[in-house]
């Protein structure tokens, strides 16, 4: 019976306009919106290779069964190949599912952010020195934000986490969320010495995971691998320009002209088009935690302008 709810879905692919070659999620979308039972046999290819809506489970635990079945539509149906090949003649799950799960990729979900809208967190205004217990508090009690709390912390509180799933899993959580929710979360702190507050501070910021490296990389380092990494690189520039634009004006991204400055000419535009890209750091190197000792005597003024413009709270206190 599966063979035929297959034959189904592929008679019913070949019937979308391939007038411009669309992507798998395209696909995807017009079978769930066909209203002629394509839904109900999408929901079979989801049980196979094992998708989810909410790109959590971005691995295919059938990847054998699921791979055959992604071969044949490939070969059934050559407009597939777009999103489902990596190379001319290899077409796996792999490649289908990086278009939705992938580790360098802004994870803006419409699922979620609809069902953040029905939240009651969604109407509530920021408030500023809000403490974390009574954040997370808050978070668990509603059932939205709990649910896609719960999510992110299966990725990120394994004993044995993976700092690459964790941070796309951070940055699933908070860019999916309503500013205001992601701003009191980002910004709530703790008086000390609270022990379930620190606790709580450190769910809602992705630590250890997401942030914490064994040995702590230096700032400069830090810099150097957002800069080869492409969704990294283009948070950076947004942070520098809308967070530092004295910083950009000055010296763009030129290290010898960065030397010059000194902390205290330094001021940040704390506005909110900063908040808005500081808190799309989330699950990025740029908020891991970085240090500027034992280094060279020539990189260090380097390393320190750096640690300030990625972890100063001048920008927001």
């Amino acid at each position: 019976s599966s063979y035929s709810c297959f034959t189904v879905l592929f008679m019913y692919f070949t019937s979308i306009s391939t007038a411009q070659t669309p992507d798998c999620l395209y696909l995807k979308e017009q079978c769930i919106n066909a209203a002629n039972g394509c839904e109900s046999v999408w929901n079979v290819v989801e049980d196979v290779c094992n998708i989810s809506v909410l790109g959590n489970r971005c691995k295919a635990e059938d990847a054998i069964g699921c791979n055959r079945i992604i071969q044949v539509l490939a070969d059934e149906y050559p407009e597939f190949k777009n999103c489902v090949c990596t190379t001319g003649d290899f077409c796996s799950v792999t490649a289908w599912l990086e278009k939705e799960c992938s580790i360098n990729k802004d994870n803006i979900n419409m699922e979620t952010k609809l069902q953040w809208s029905l939240s009651a967190l969604s109407k509530q205004a920021y408030t500023a020195n809000r403490t974390c217990l009574d954040v997370n508090k808050e978070c668990v009690e509603d059932e939205v934000c709990n649910k896609q709390l719960s999510l992110y912390l299966k990725v990120c509180s394994v004993s044995k986490c993976n700092m690459e799933e964790c941070q796309a899993a951070i940055r699933f959580f908070y860019q999916n969320m309503p500013f205001e929710v992601a701003q009191t979360m980002t910004f709530c702190d703790c008086i000390q010495p609270d022990e379930s507050c620190h606790r709580a501070k450190e769910l809602l910021h992705g630590k250890p995971c997401a942030v914490t490296a064994v040995p702590s990389p230096s700032c400069l380092t830090v810099i150097h691998m957002c800069e080869e990494n492409e969704l990294c690189r283009k948070k950076y520039a947004v942070f520098r320009s809308k967070c530092w634009r004295h910083v950009t004006e000055k010296c763009y991204n030129d290290e010898a002209c960065l030397e010059t400055l000194i902390k205290d000419d330094m001021p940040c535009s704390a506005n909110a088009d900063c908040k808005v890209a500081y808190i799309s750091n989330w699950g990025t190197m740029l908020r891991m935690e970085c240090t500027c000792l034992n280094l060279l005597p020539a990189d260090q003024s380097l390393c320190e302008l750096f640690h300030h413009m990625l972890h100063s709270k001048s920008c927001f206190s």
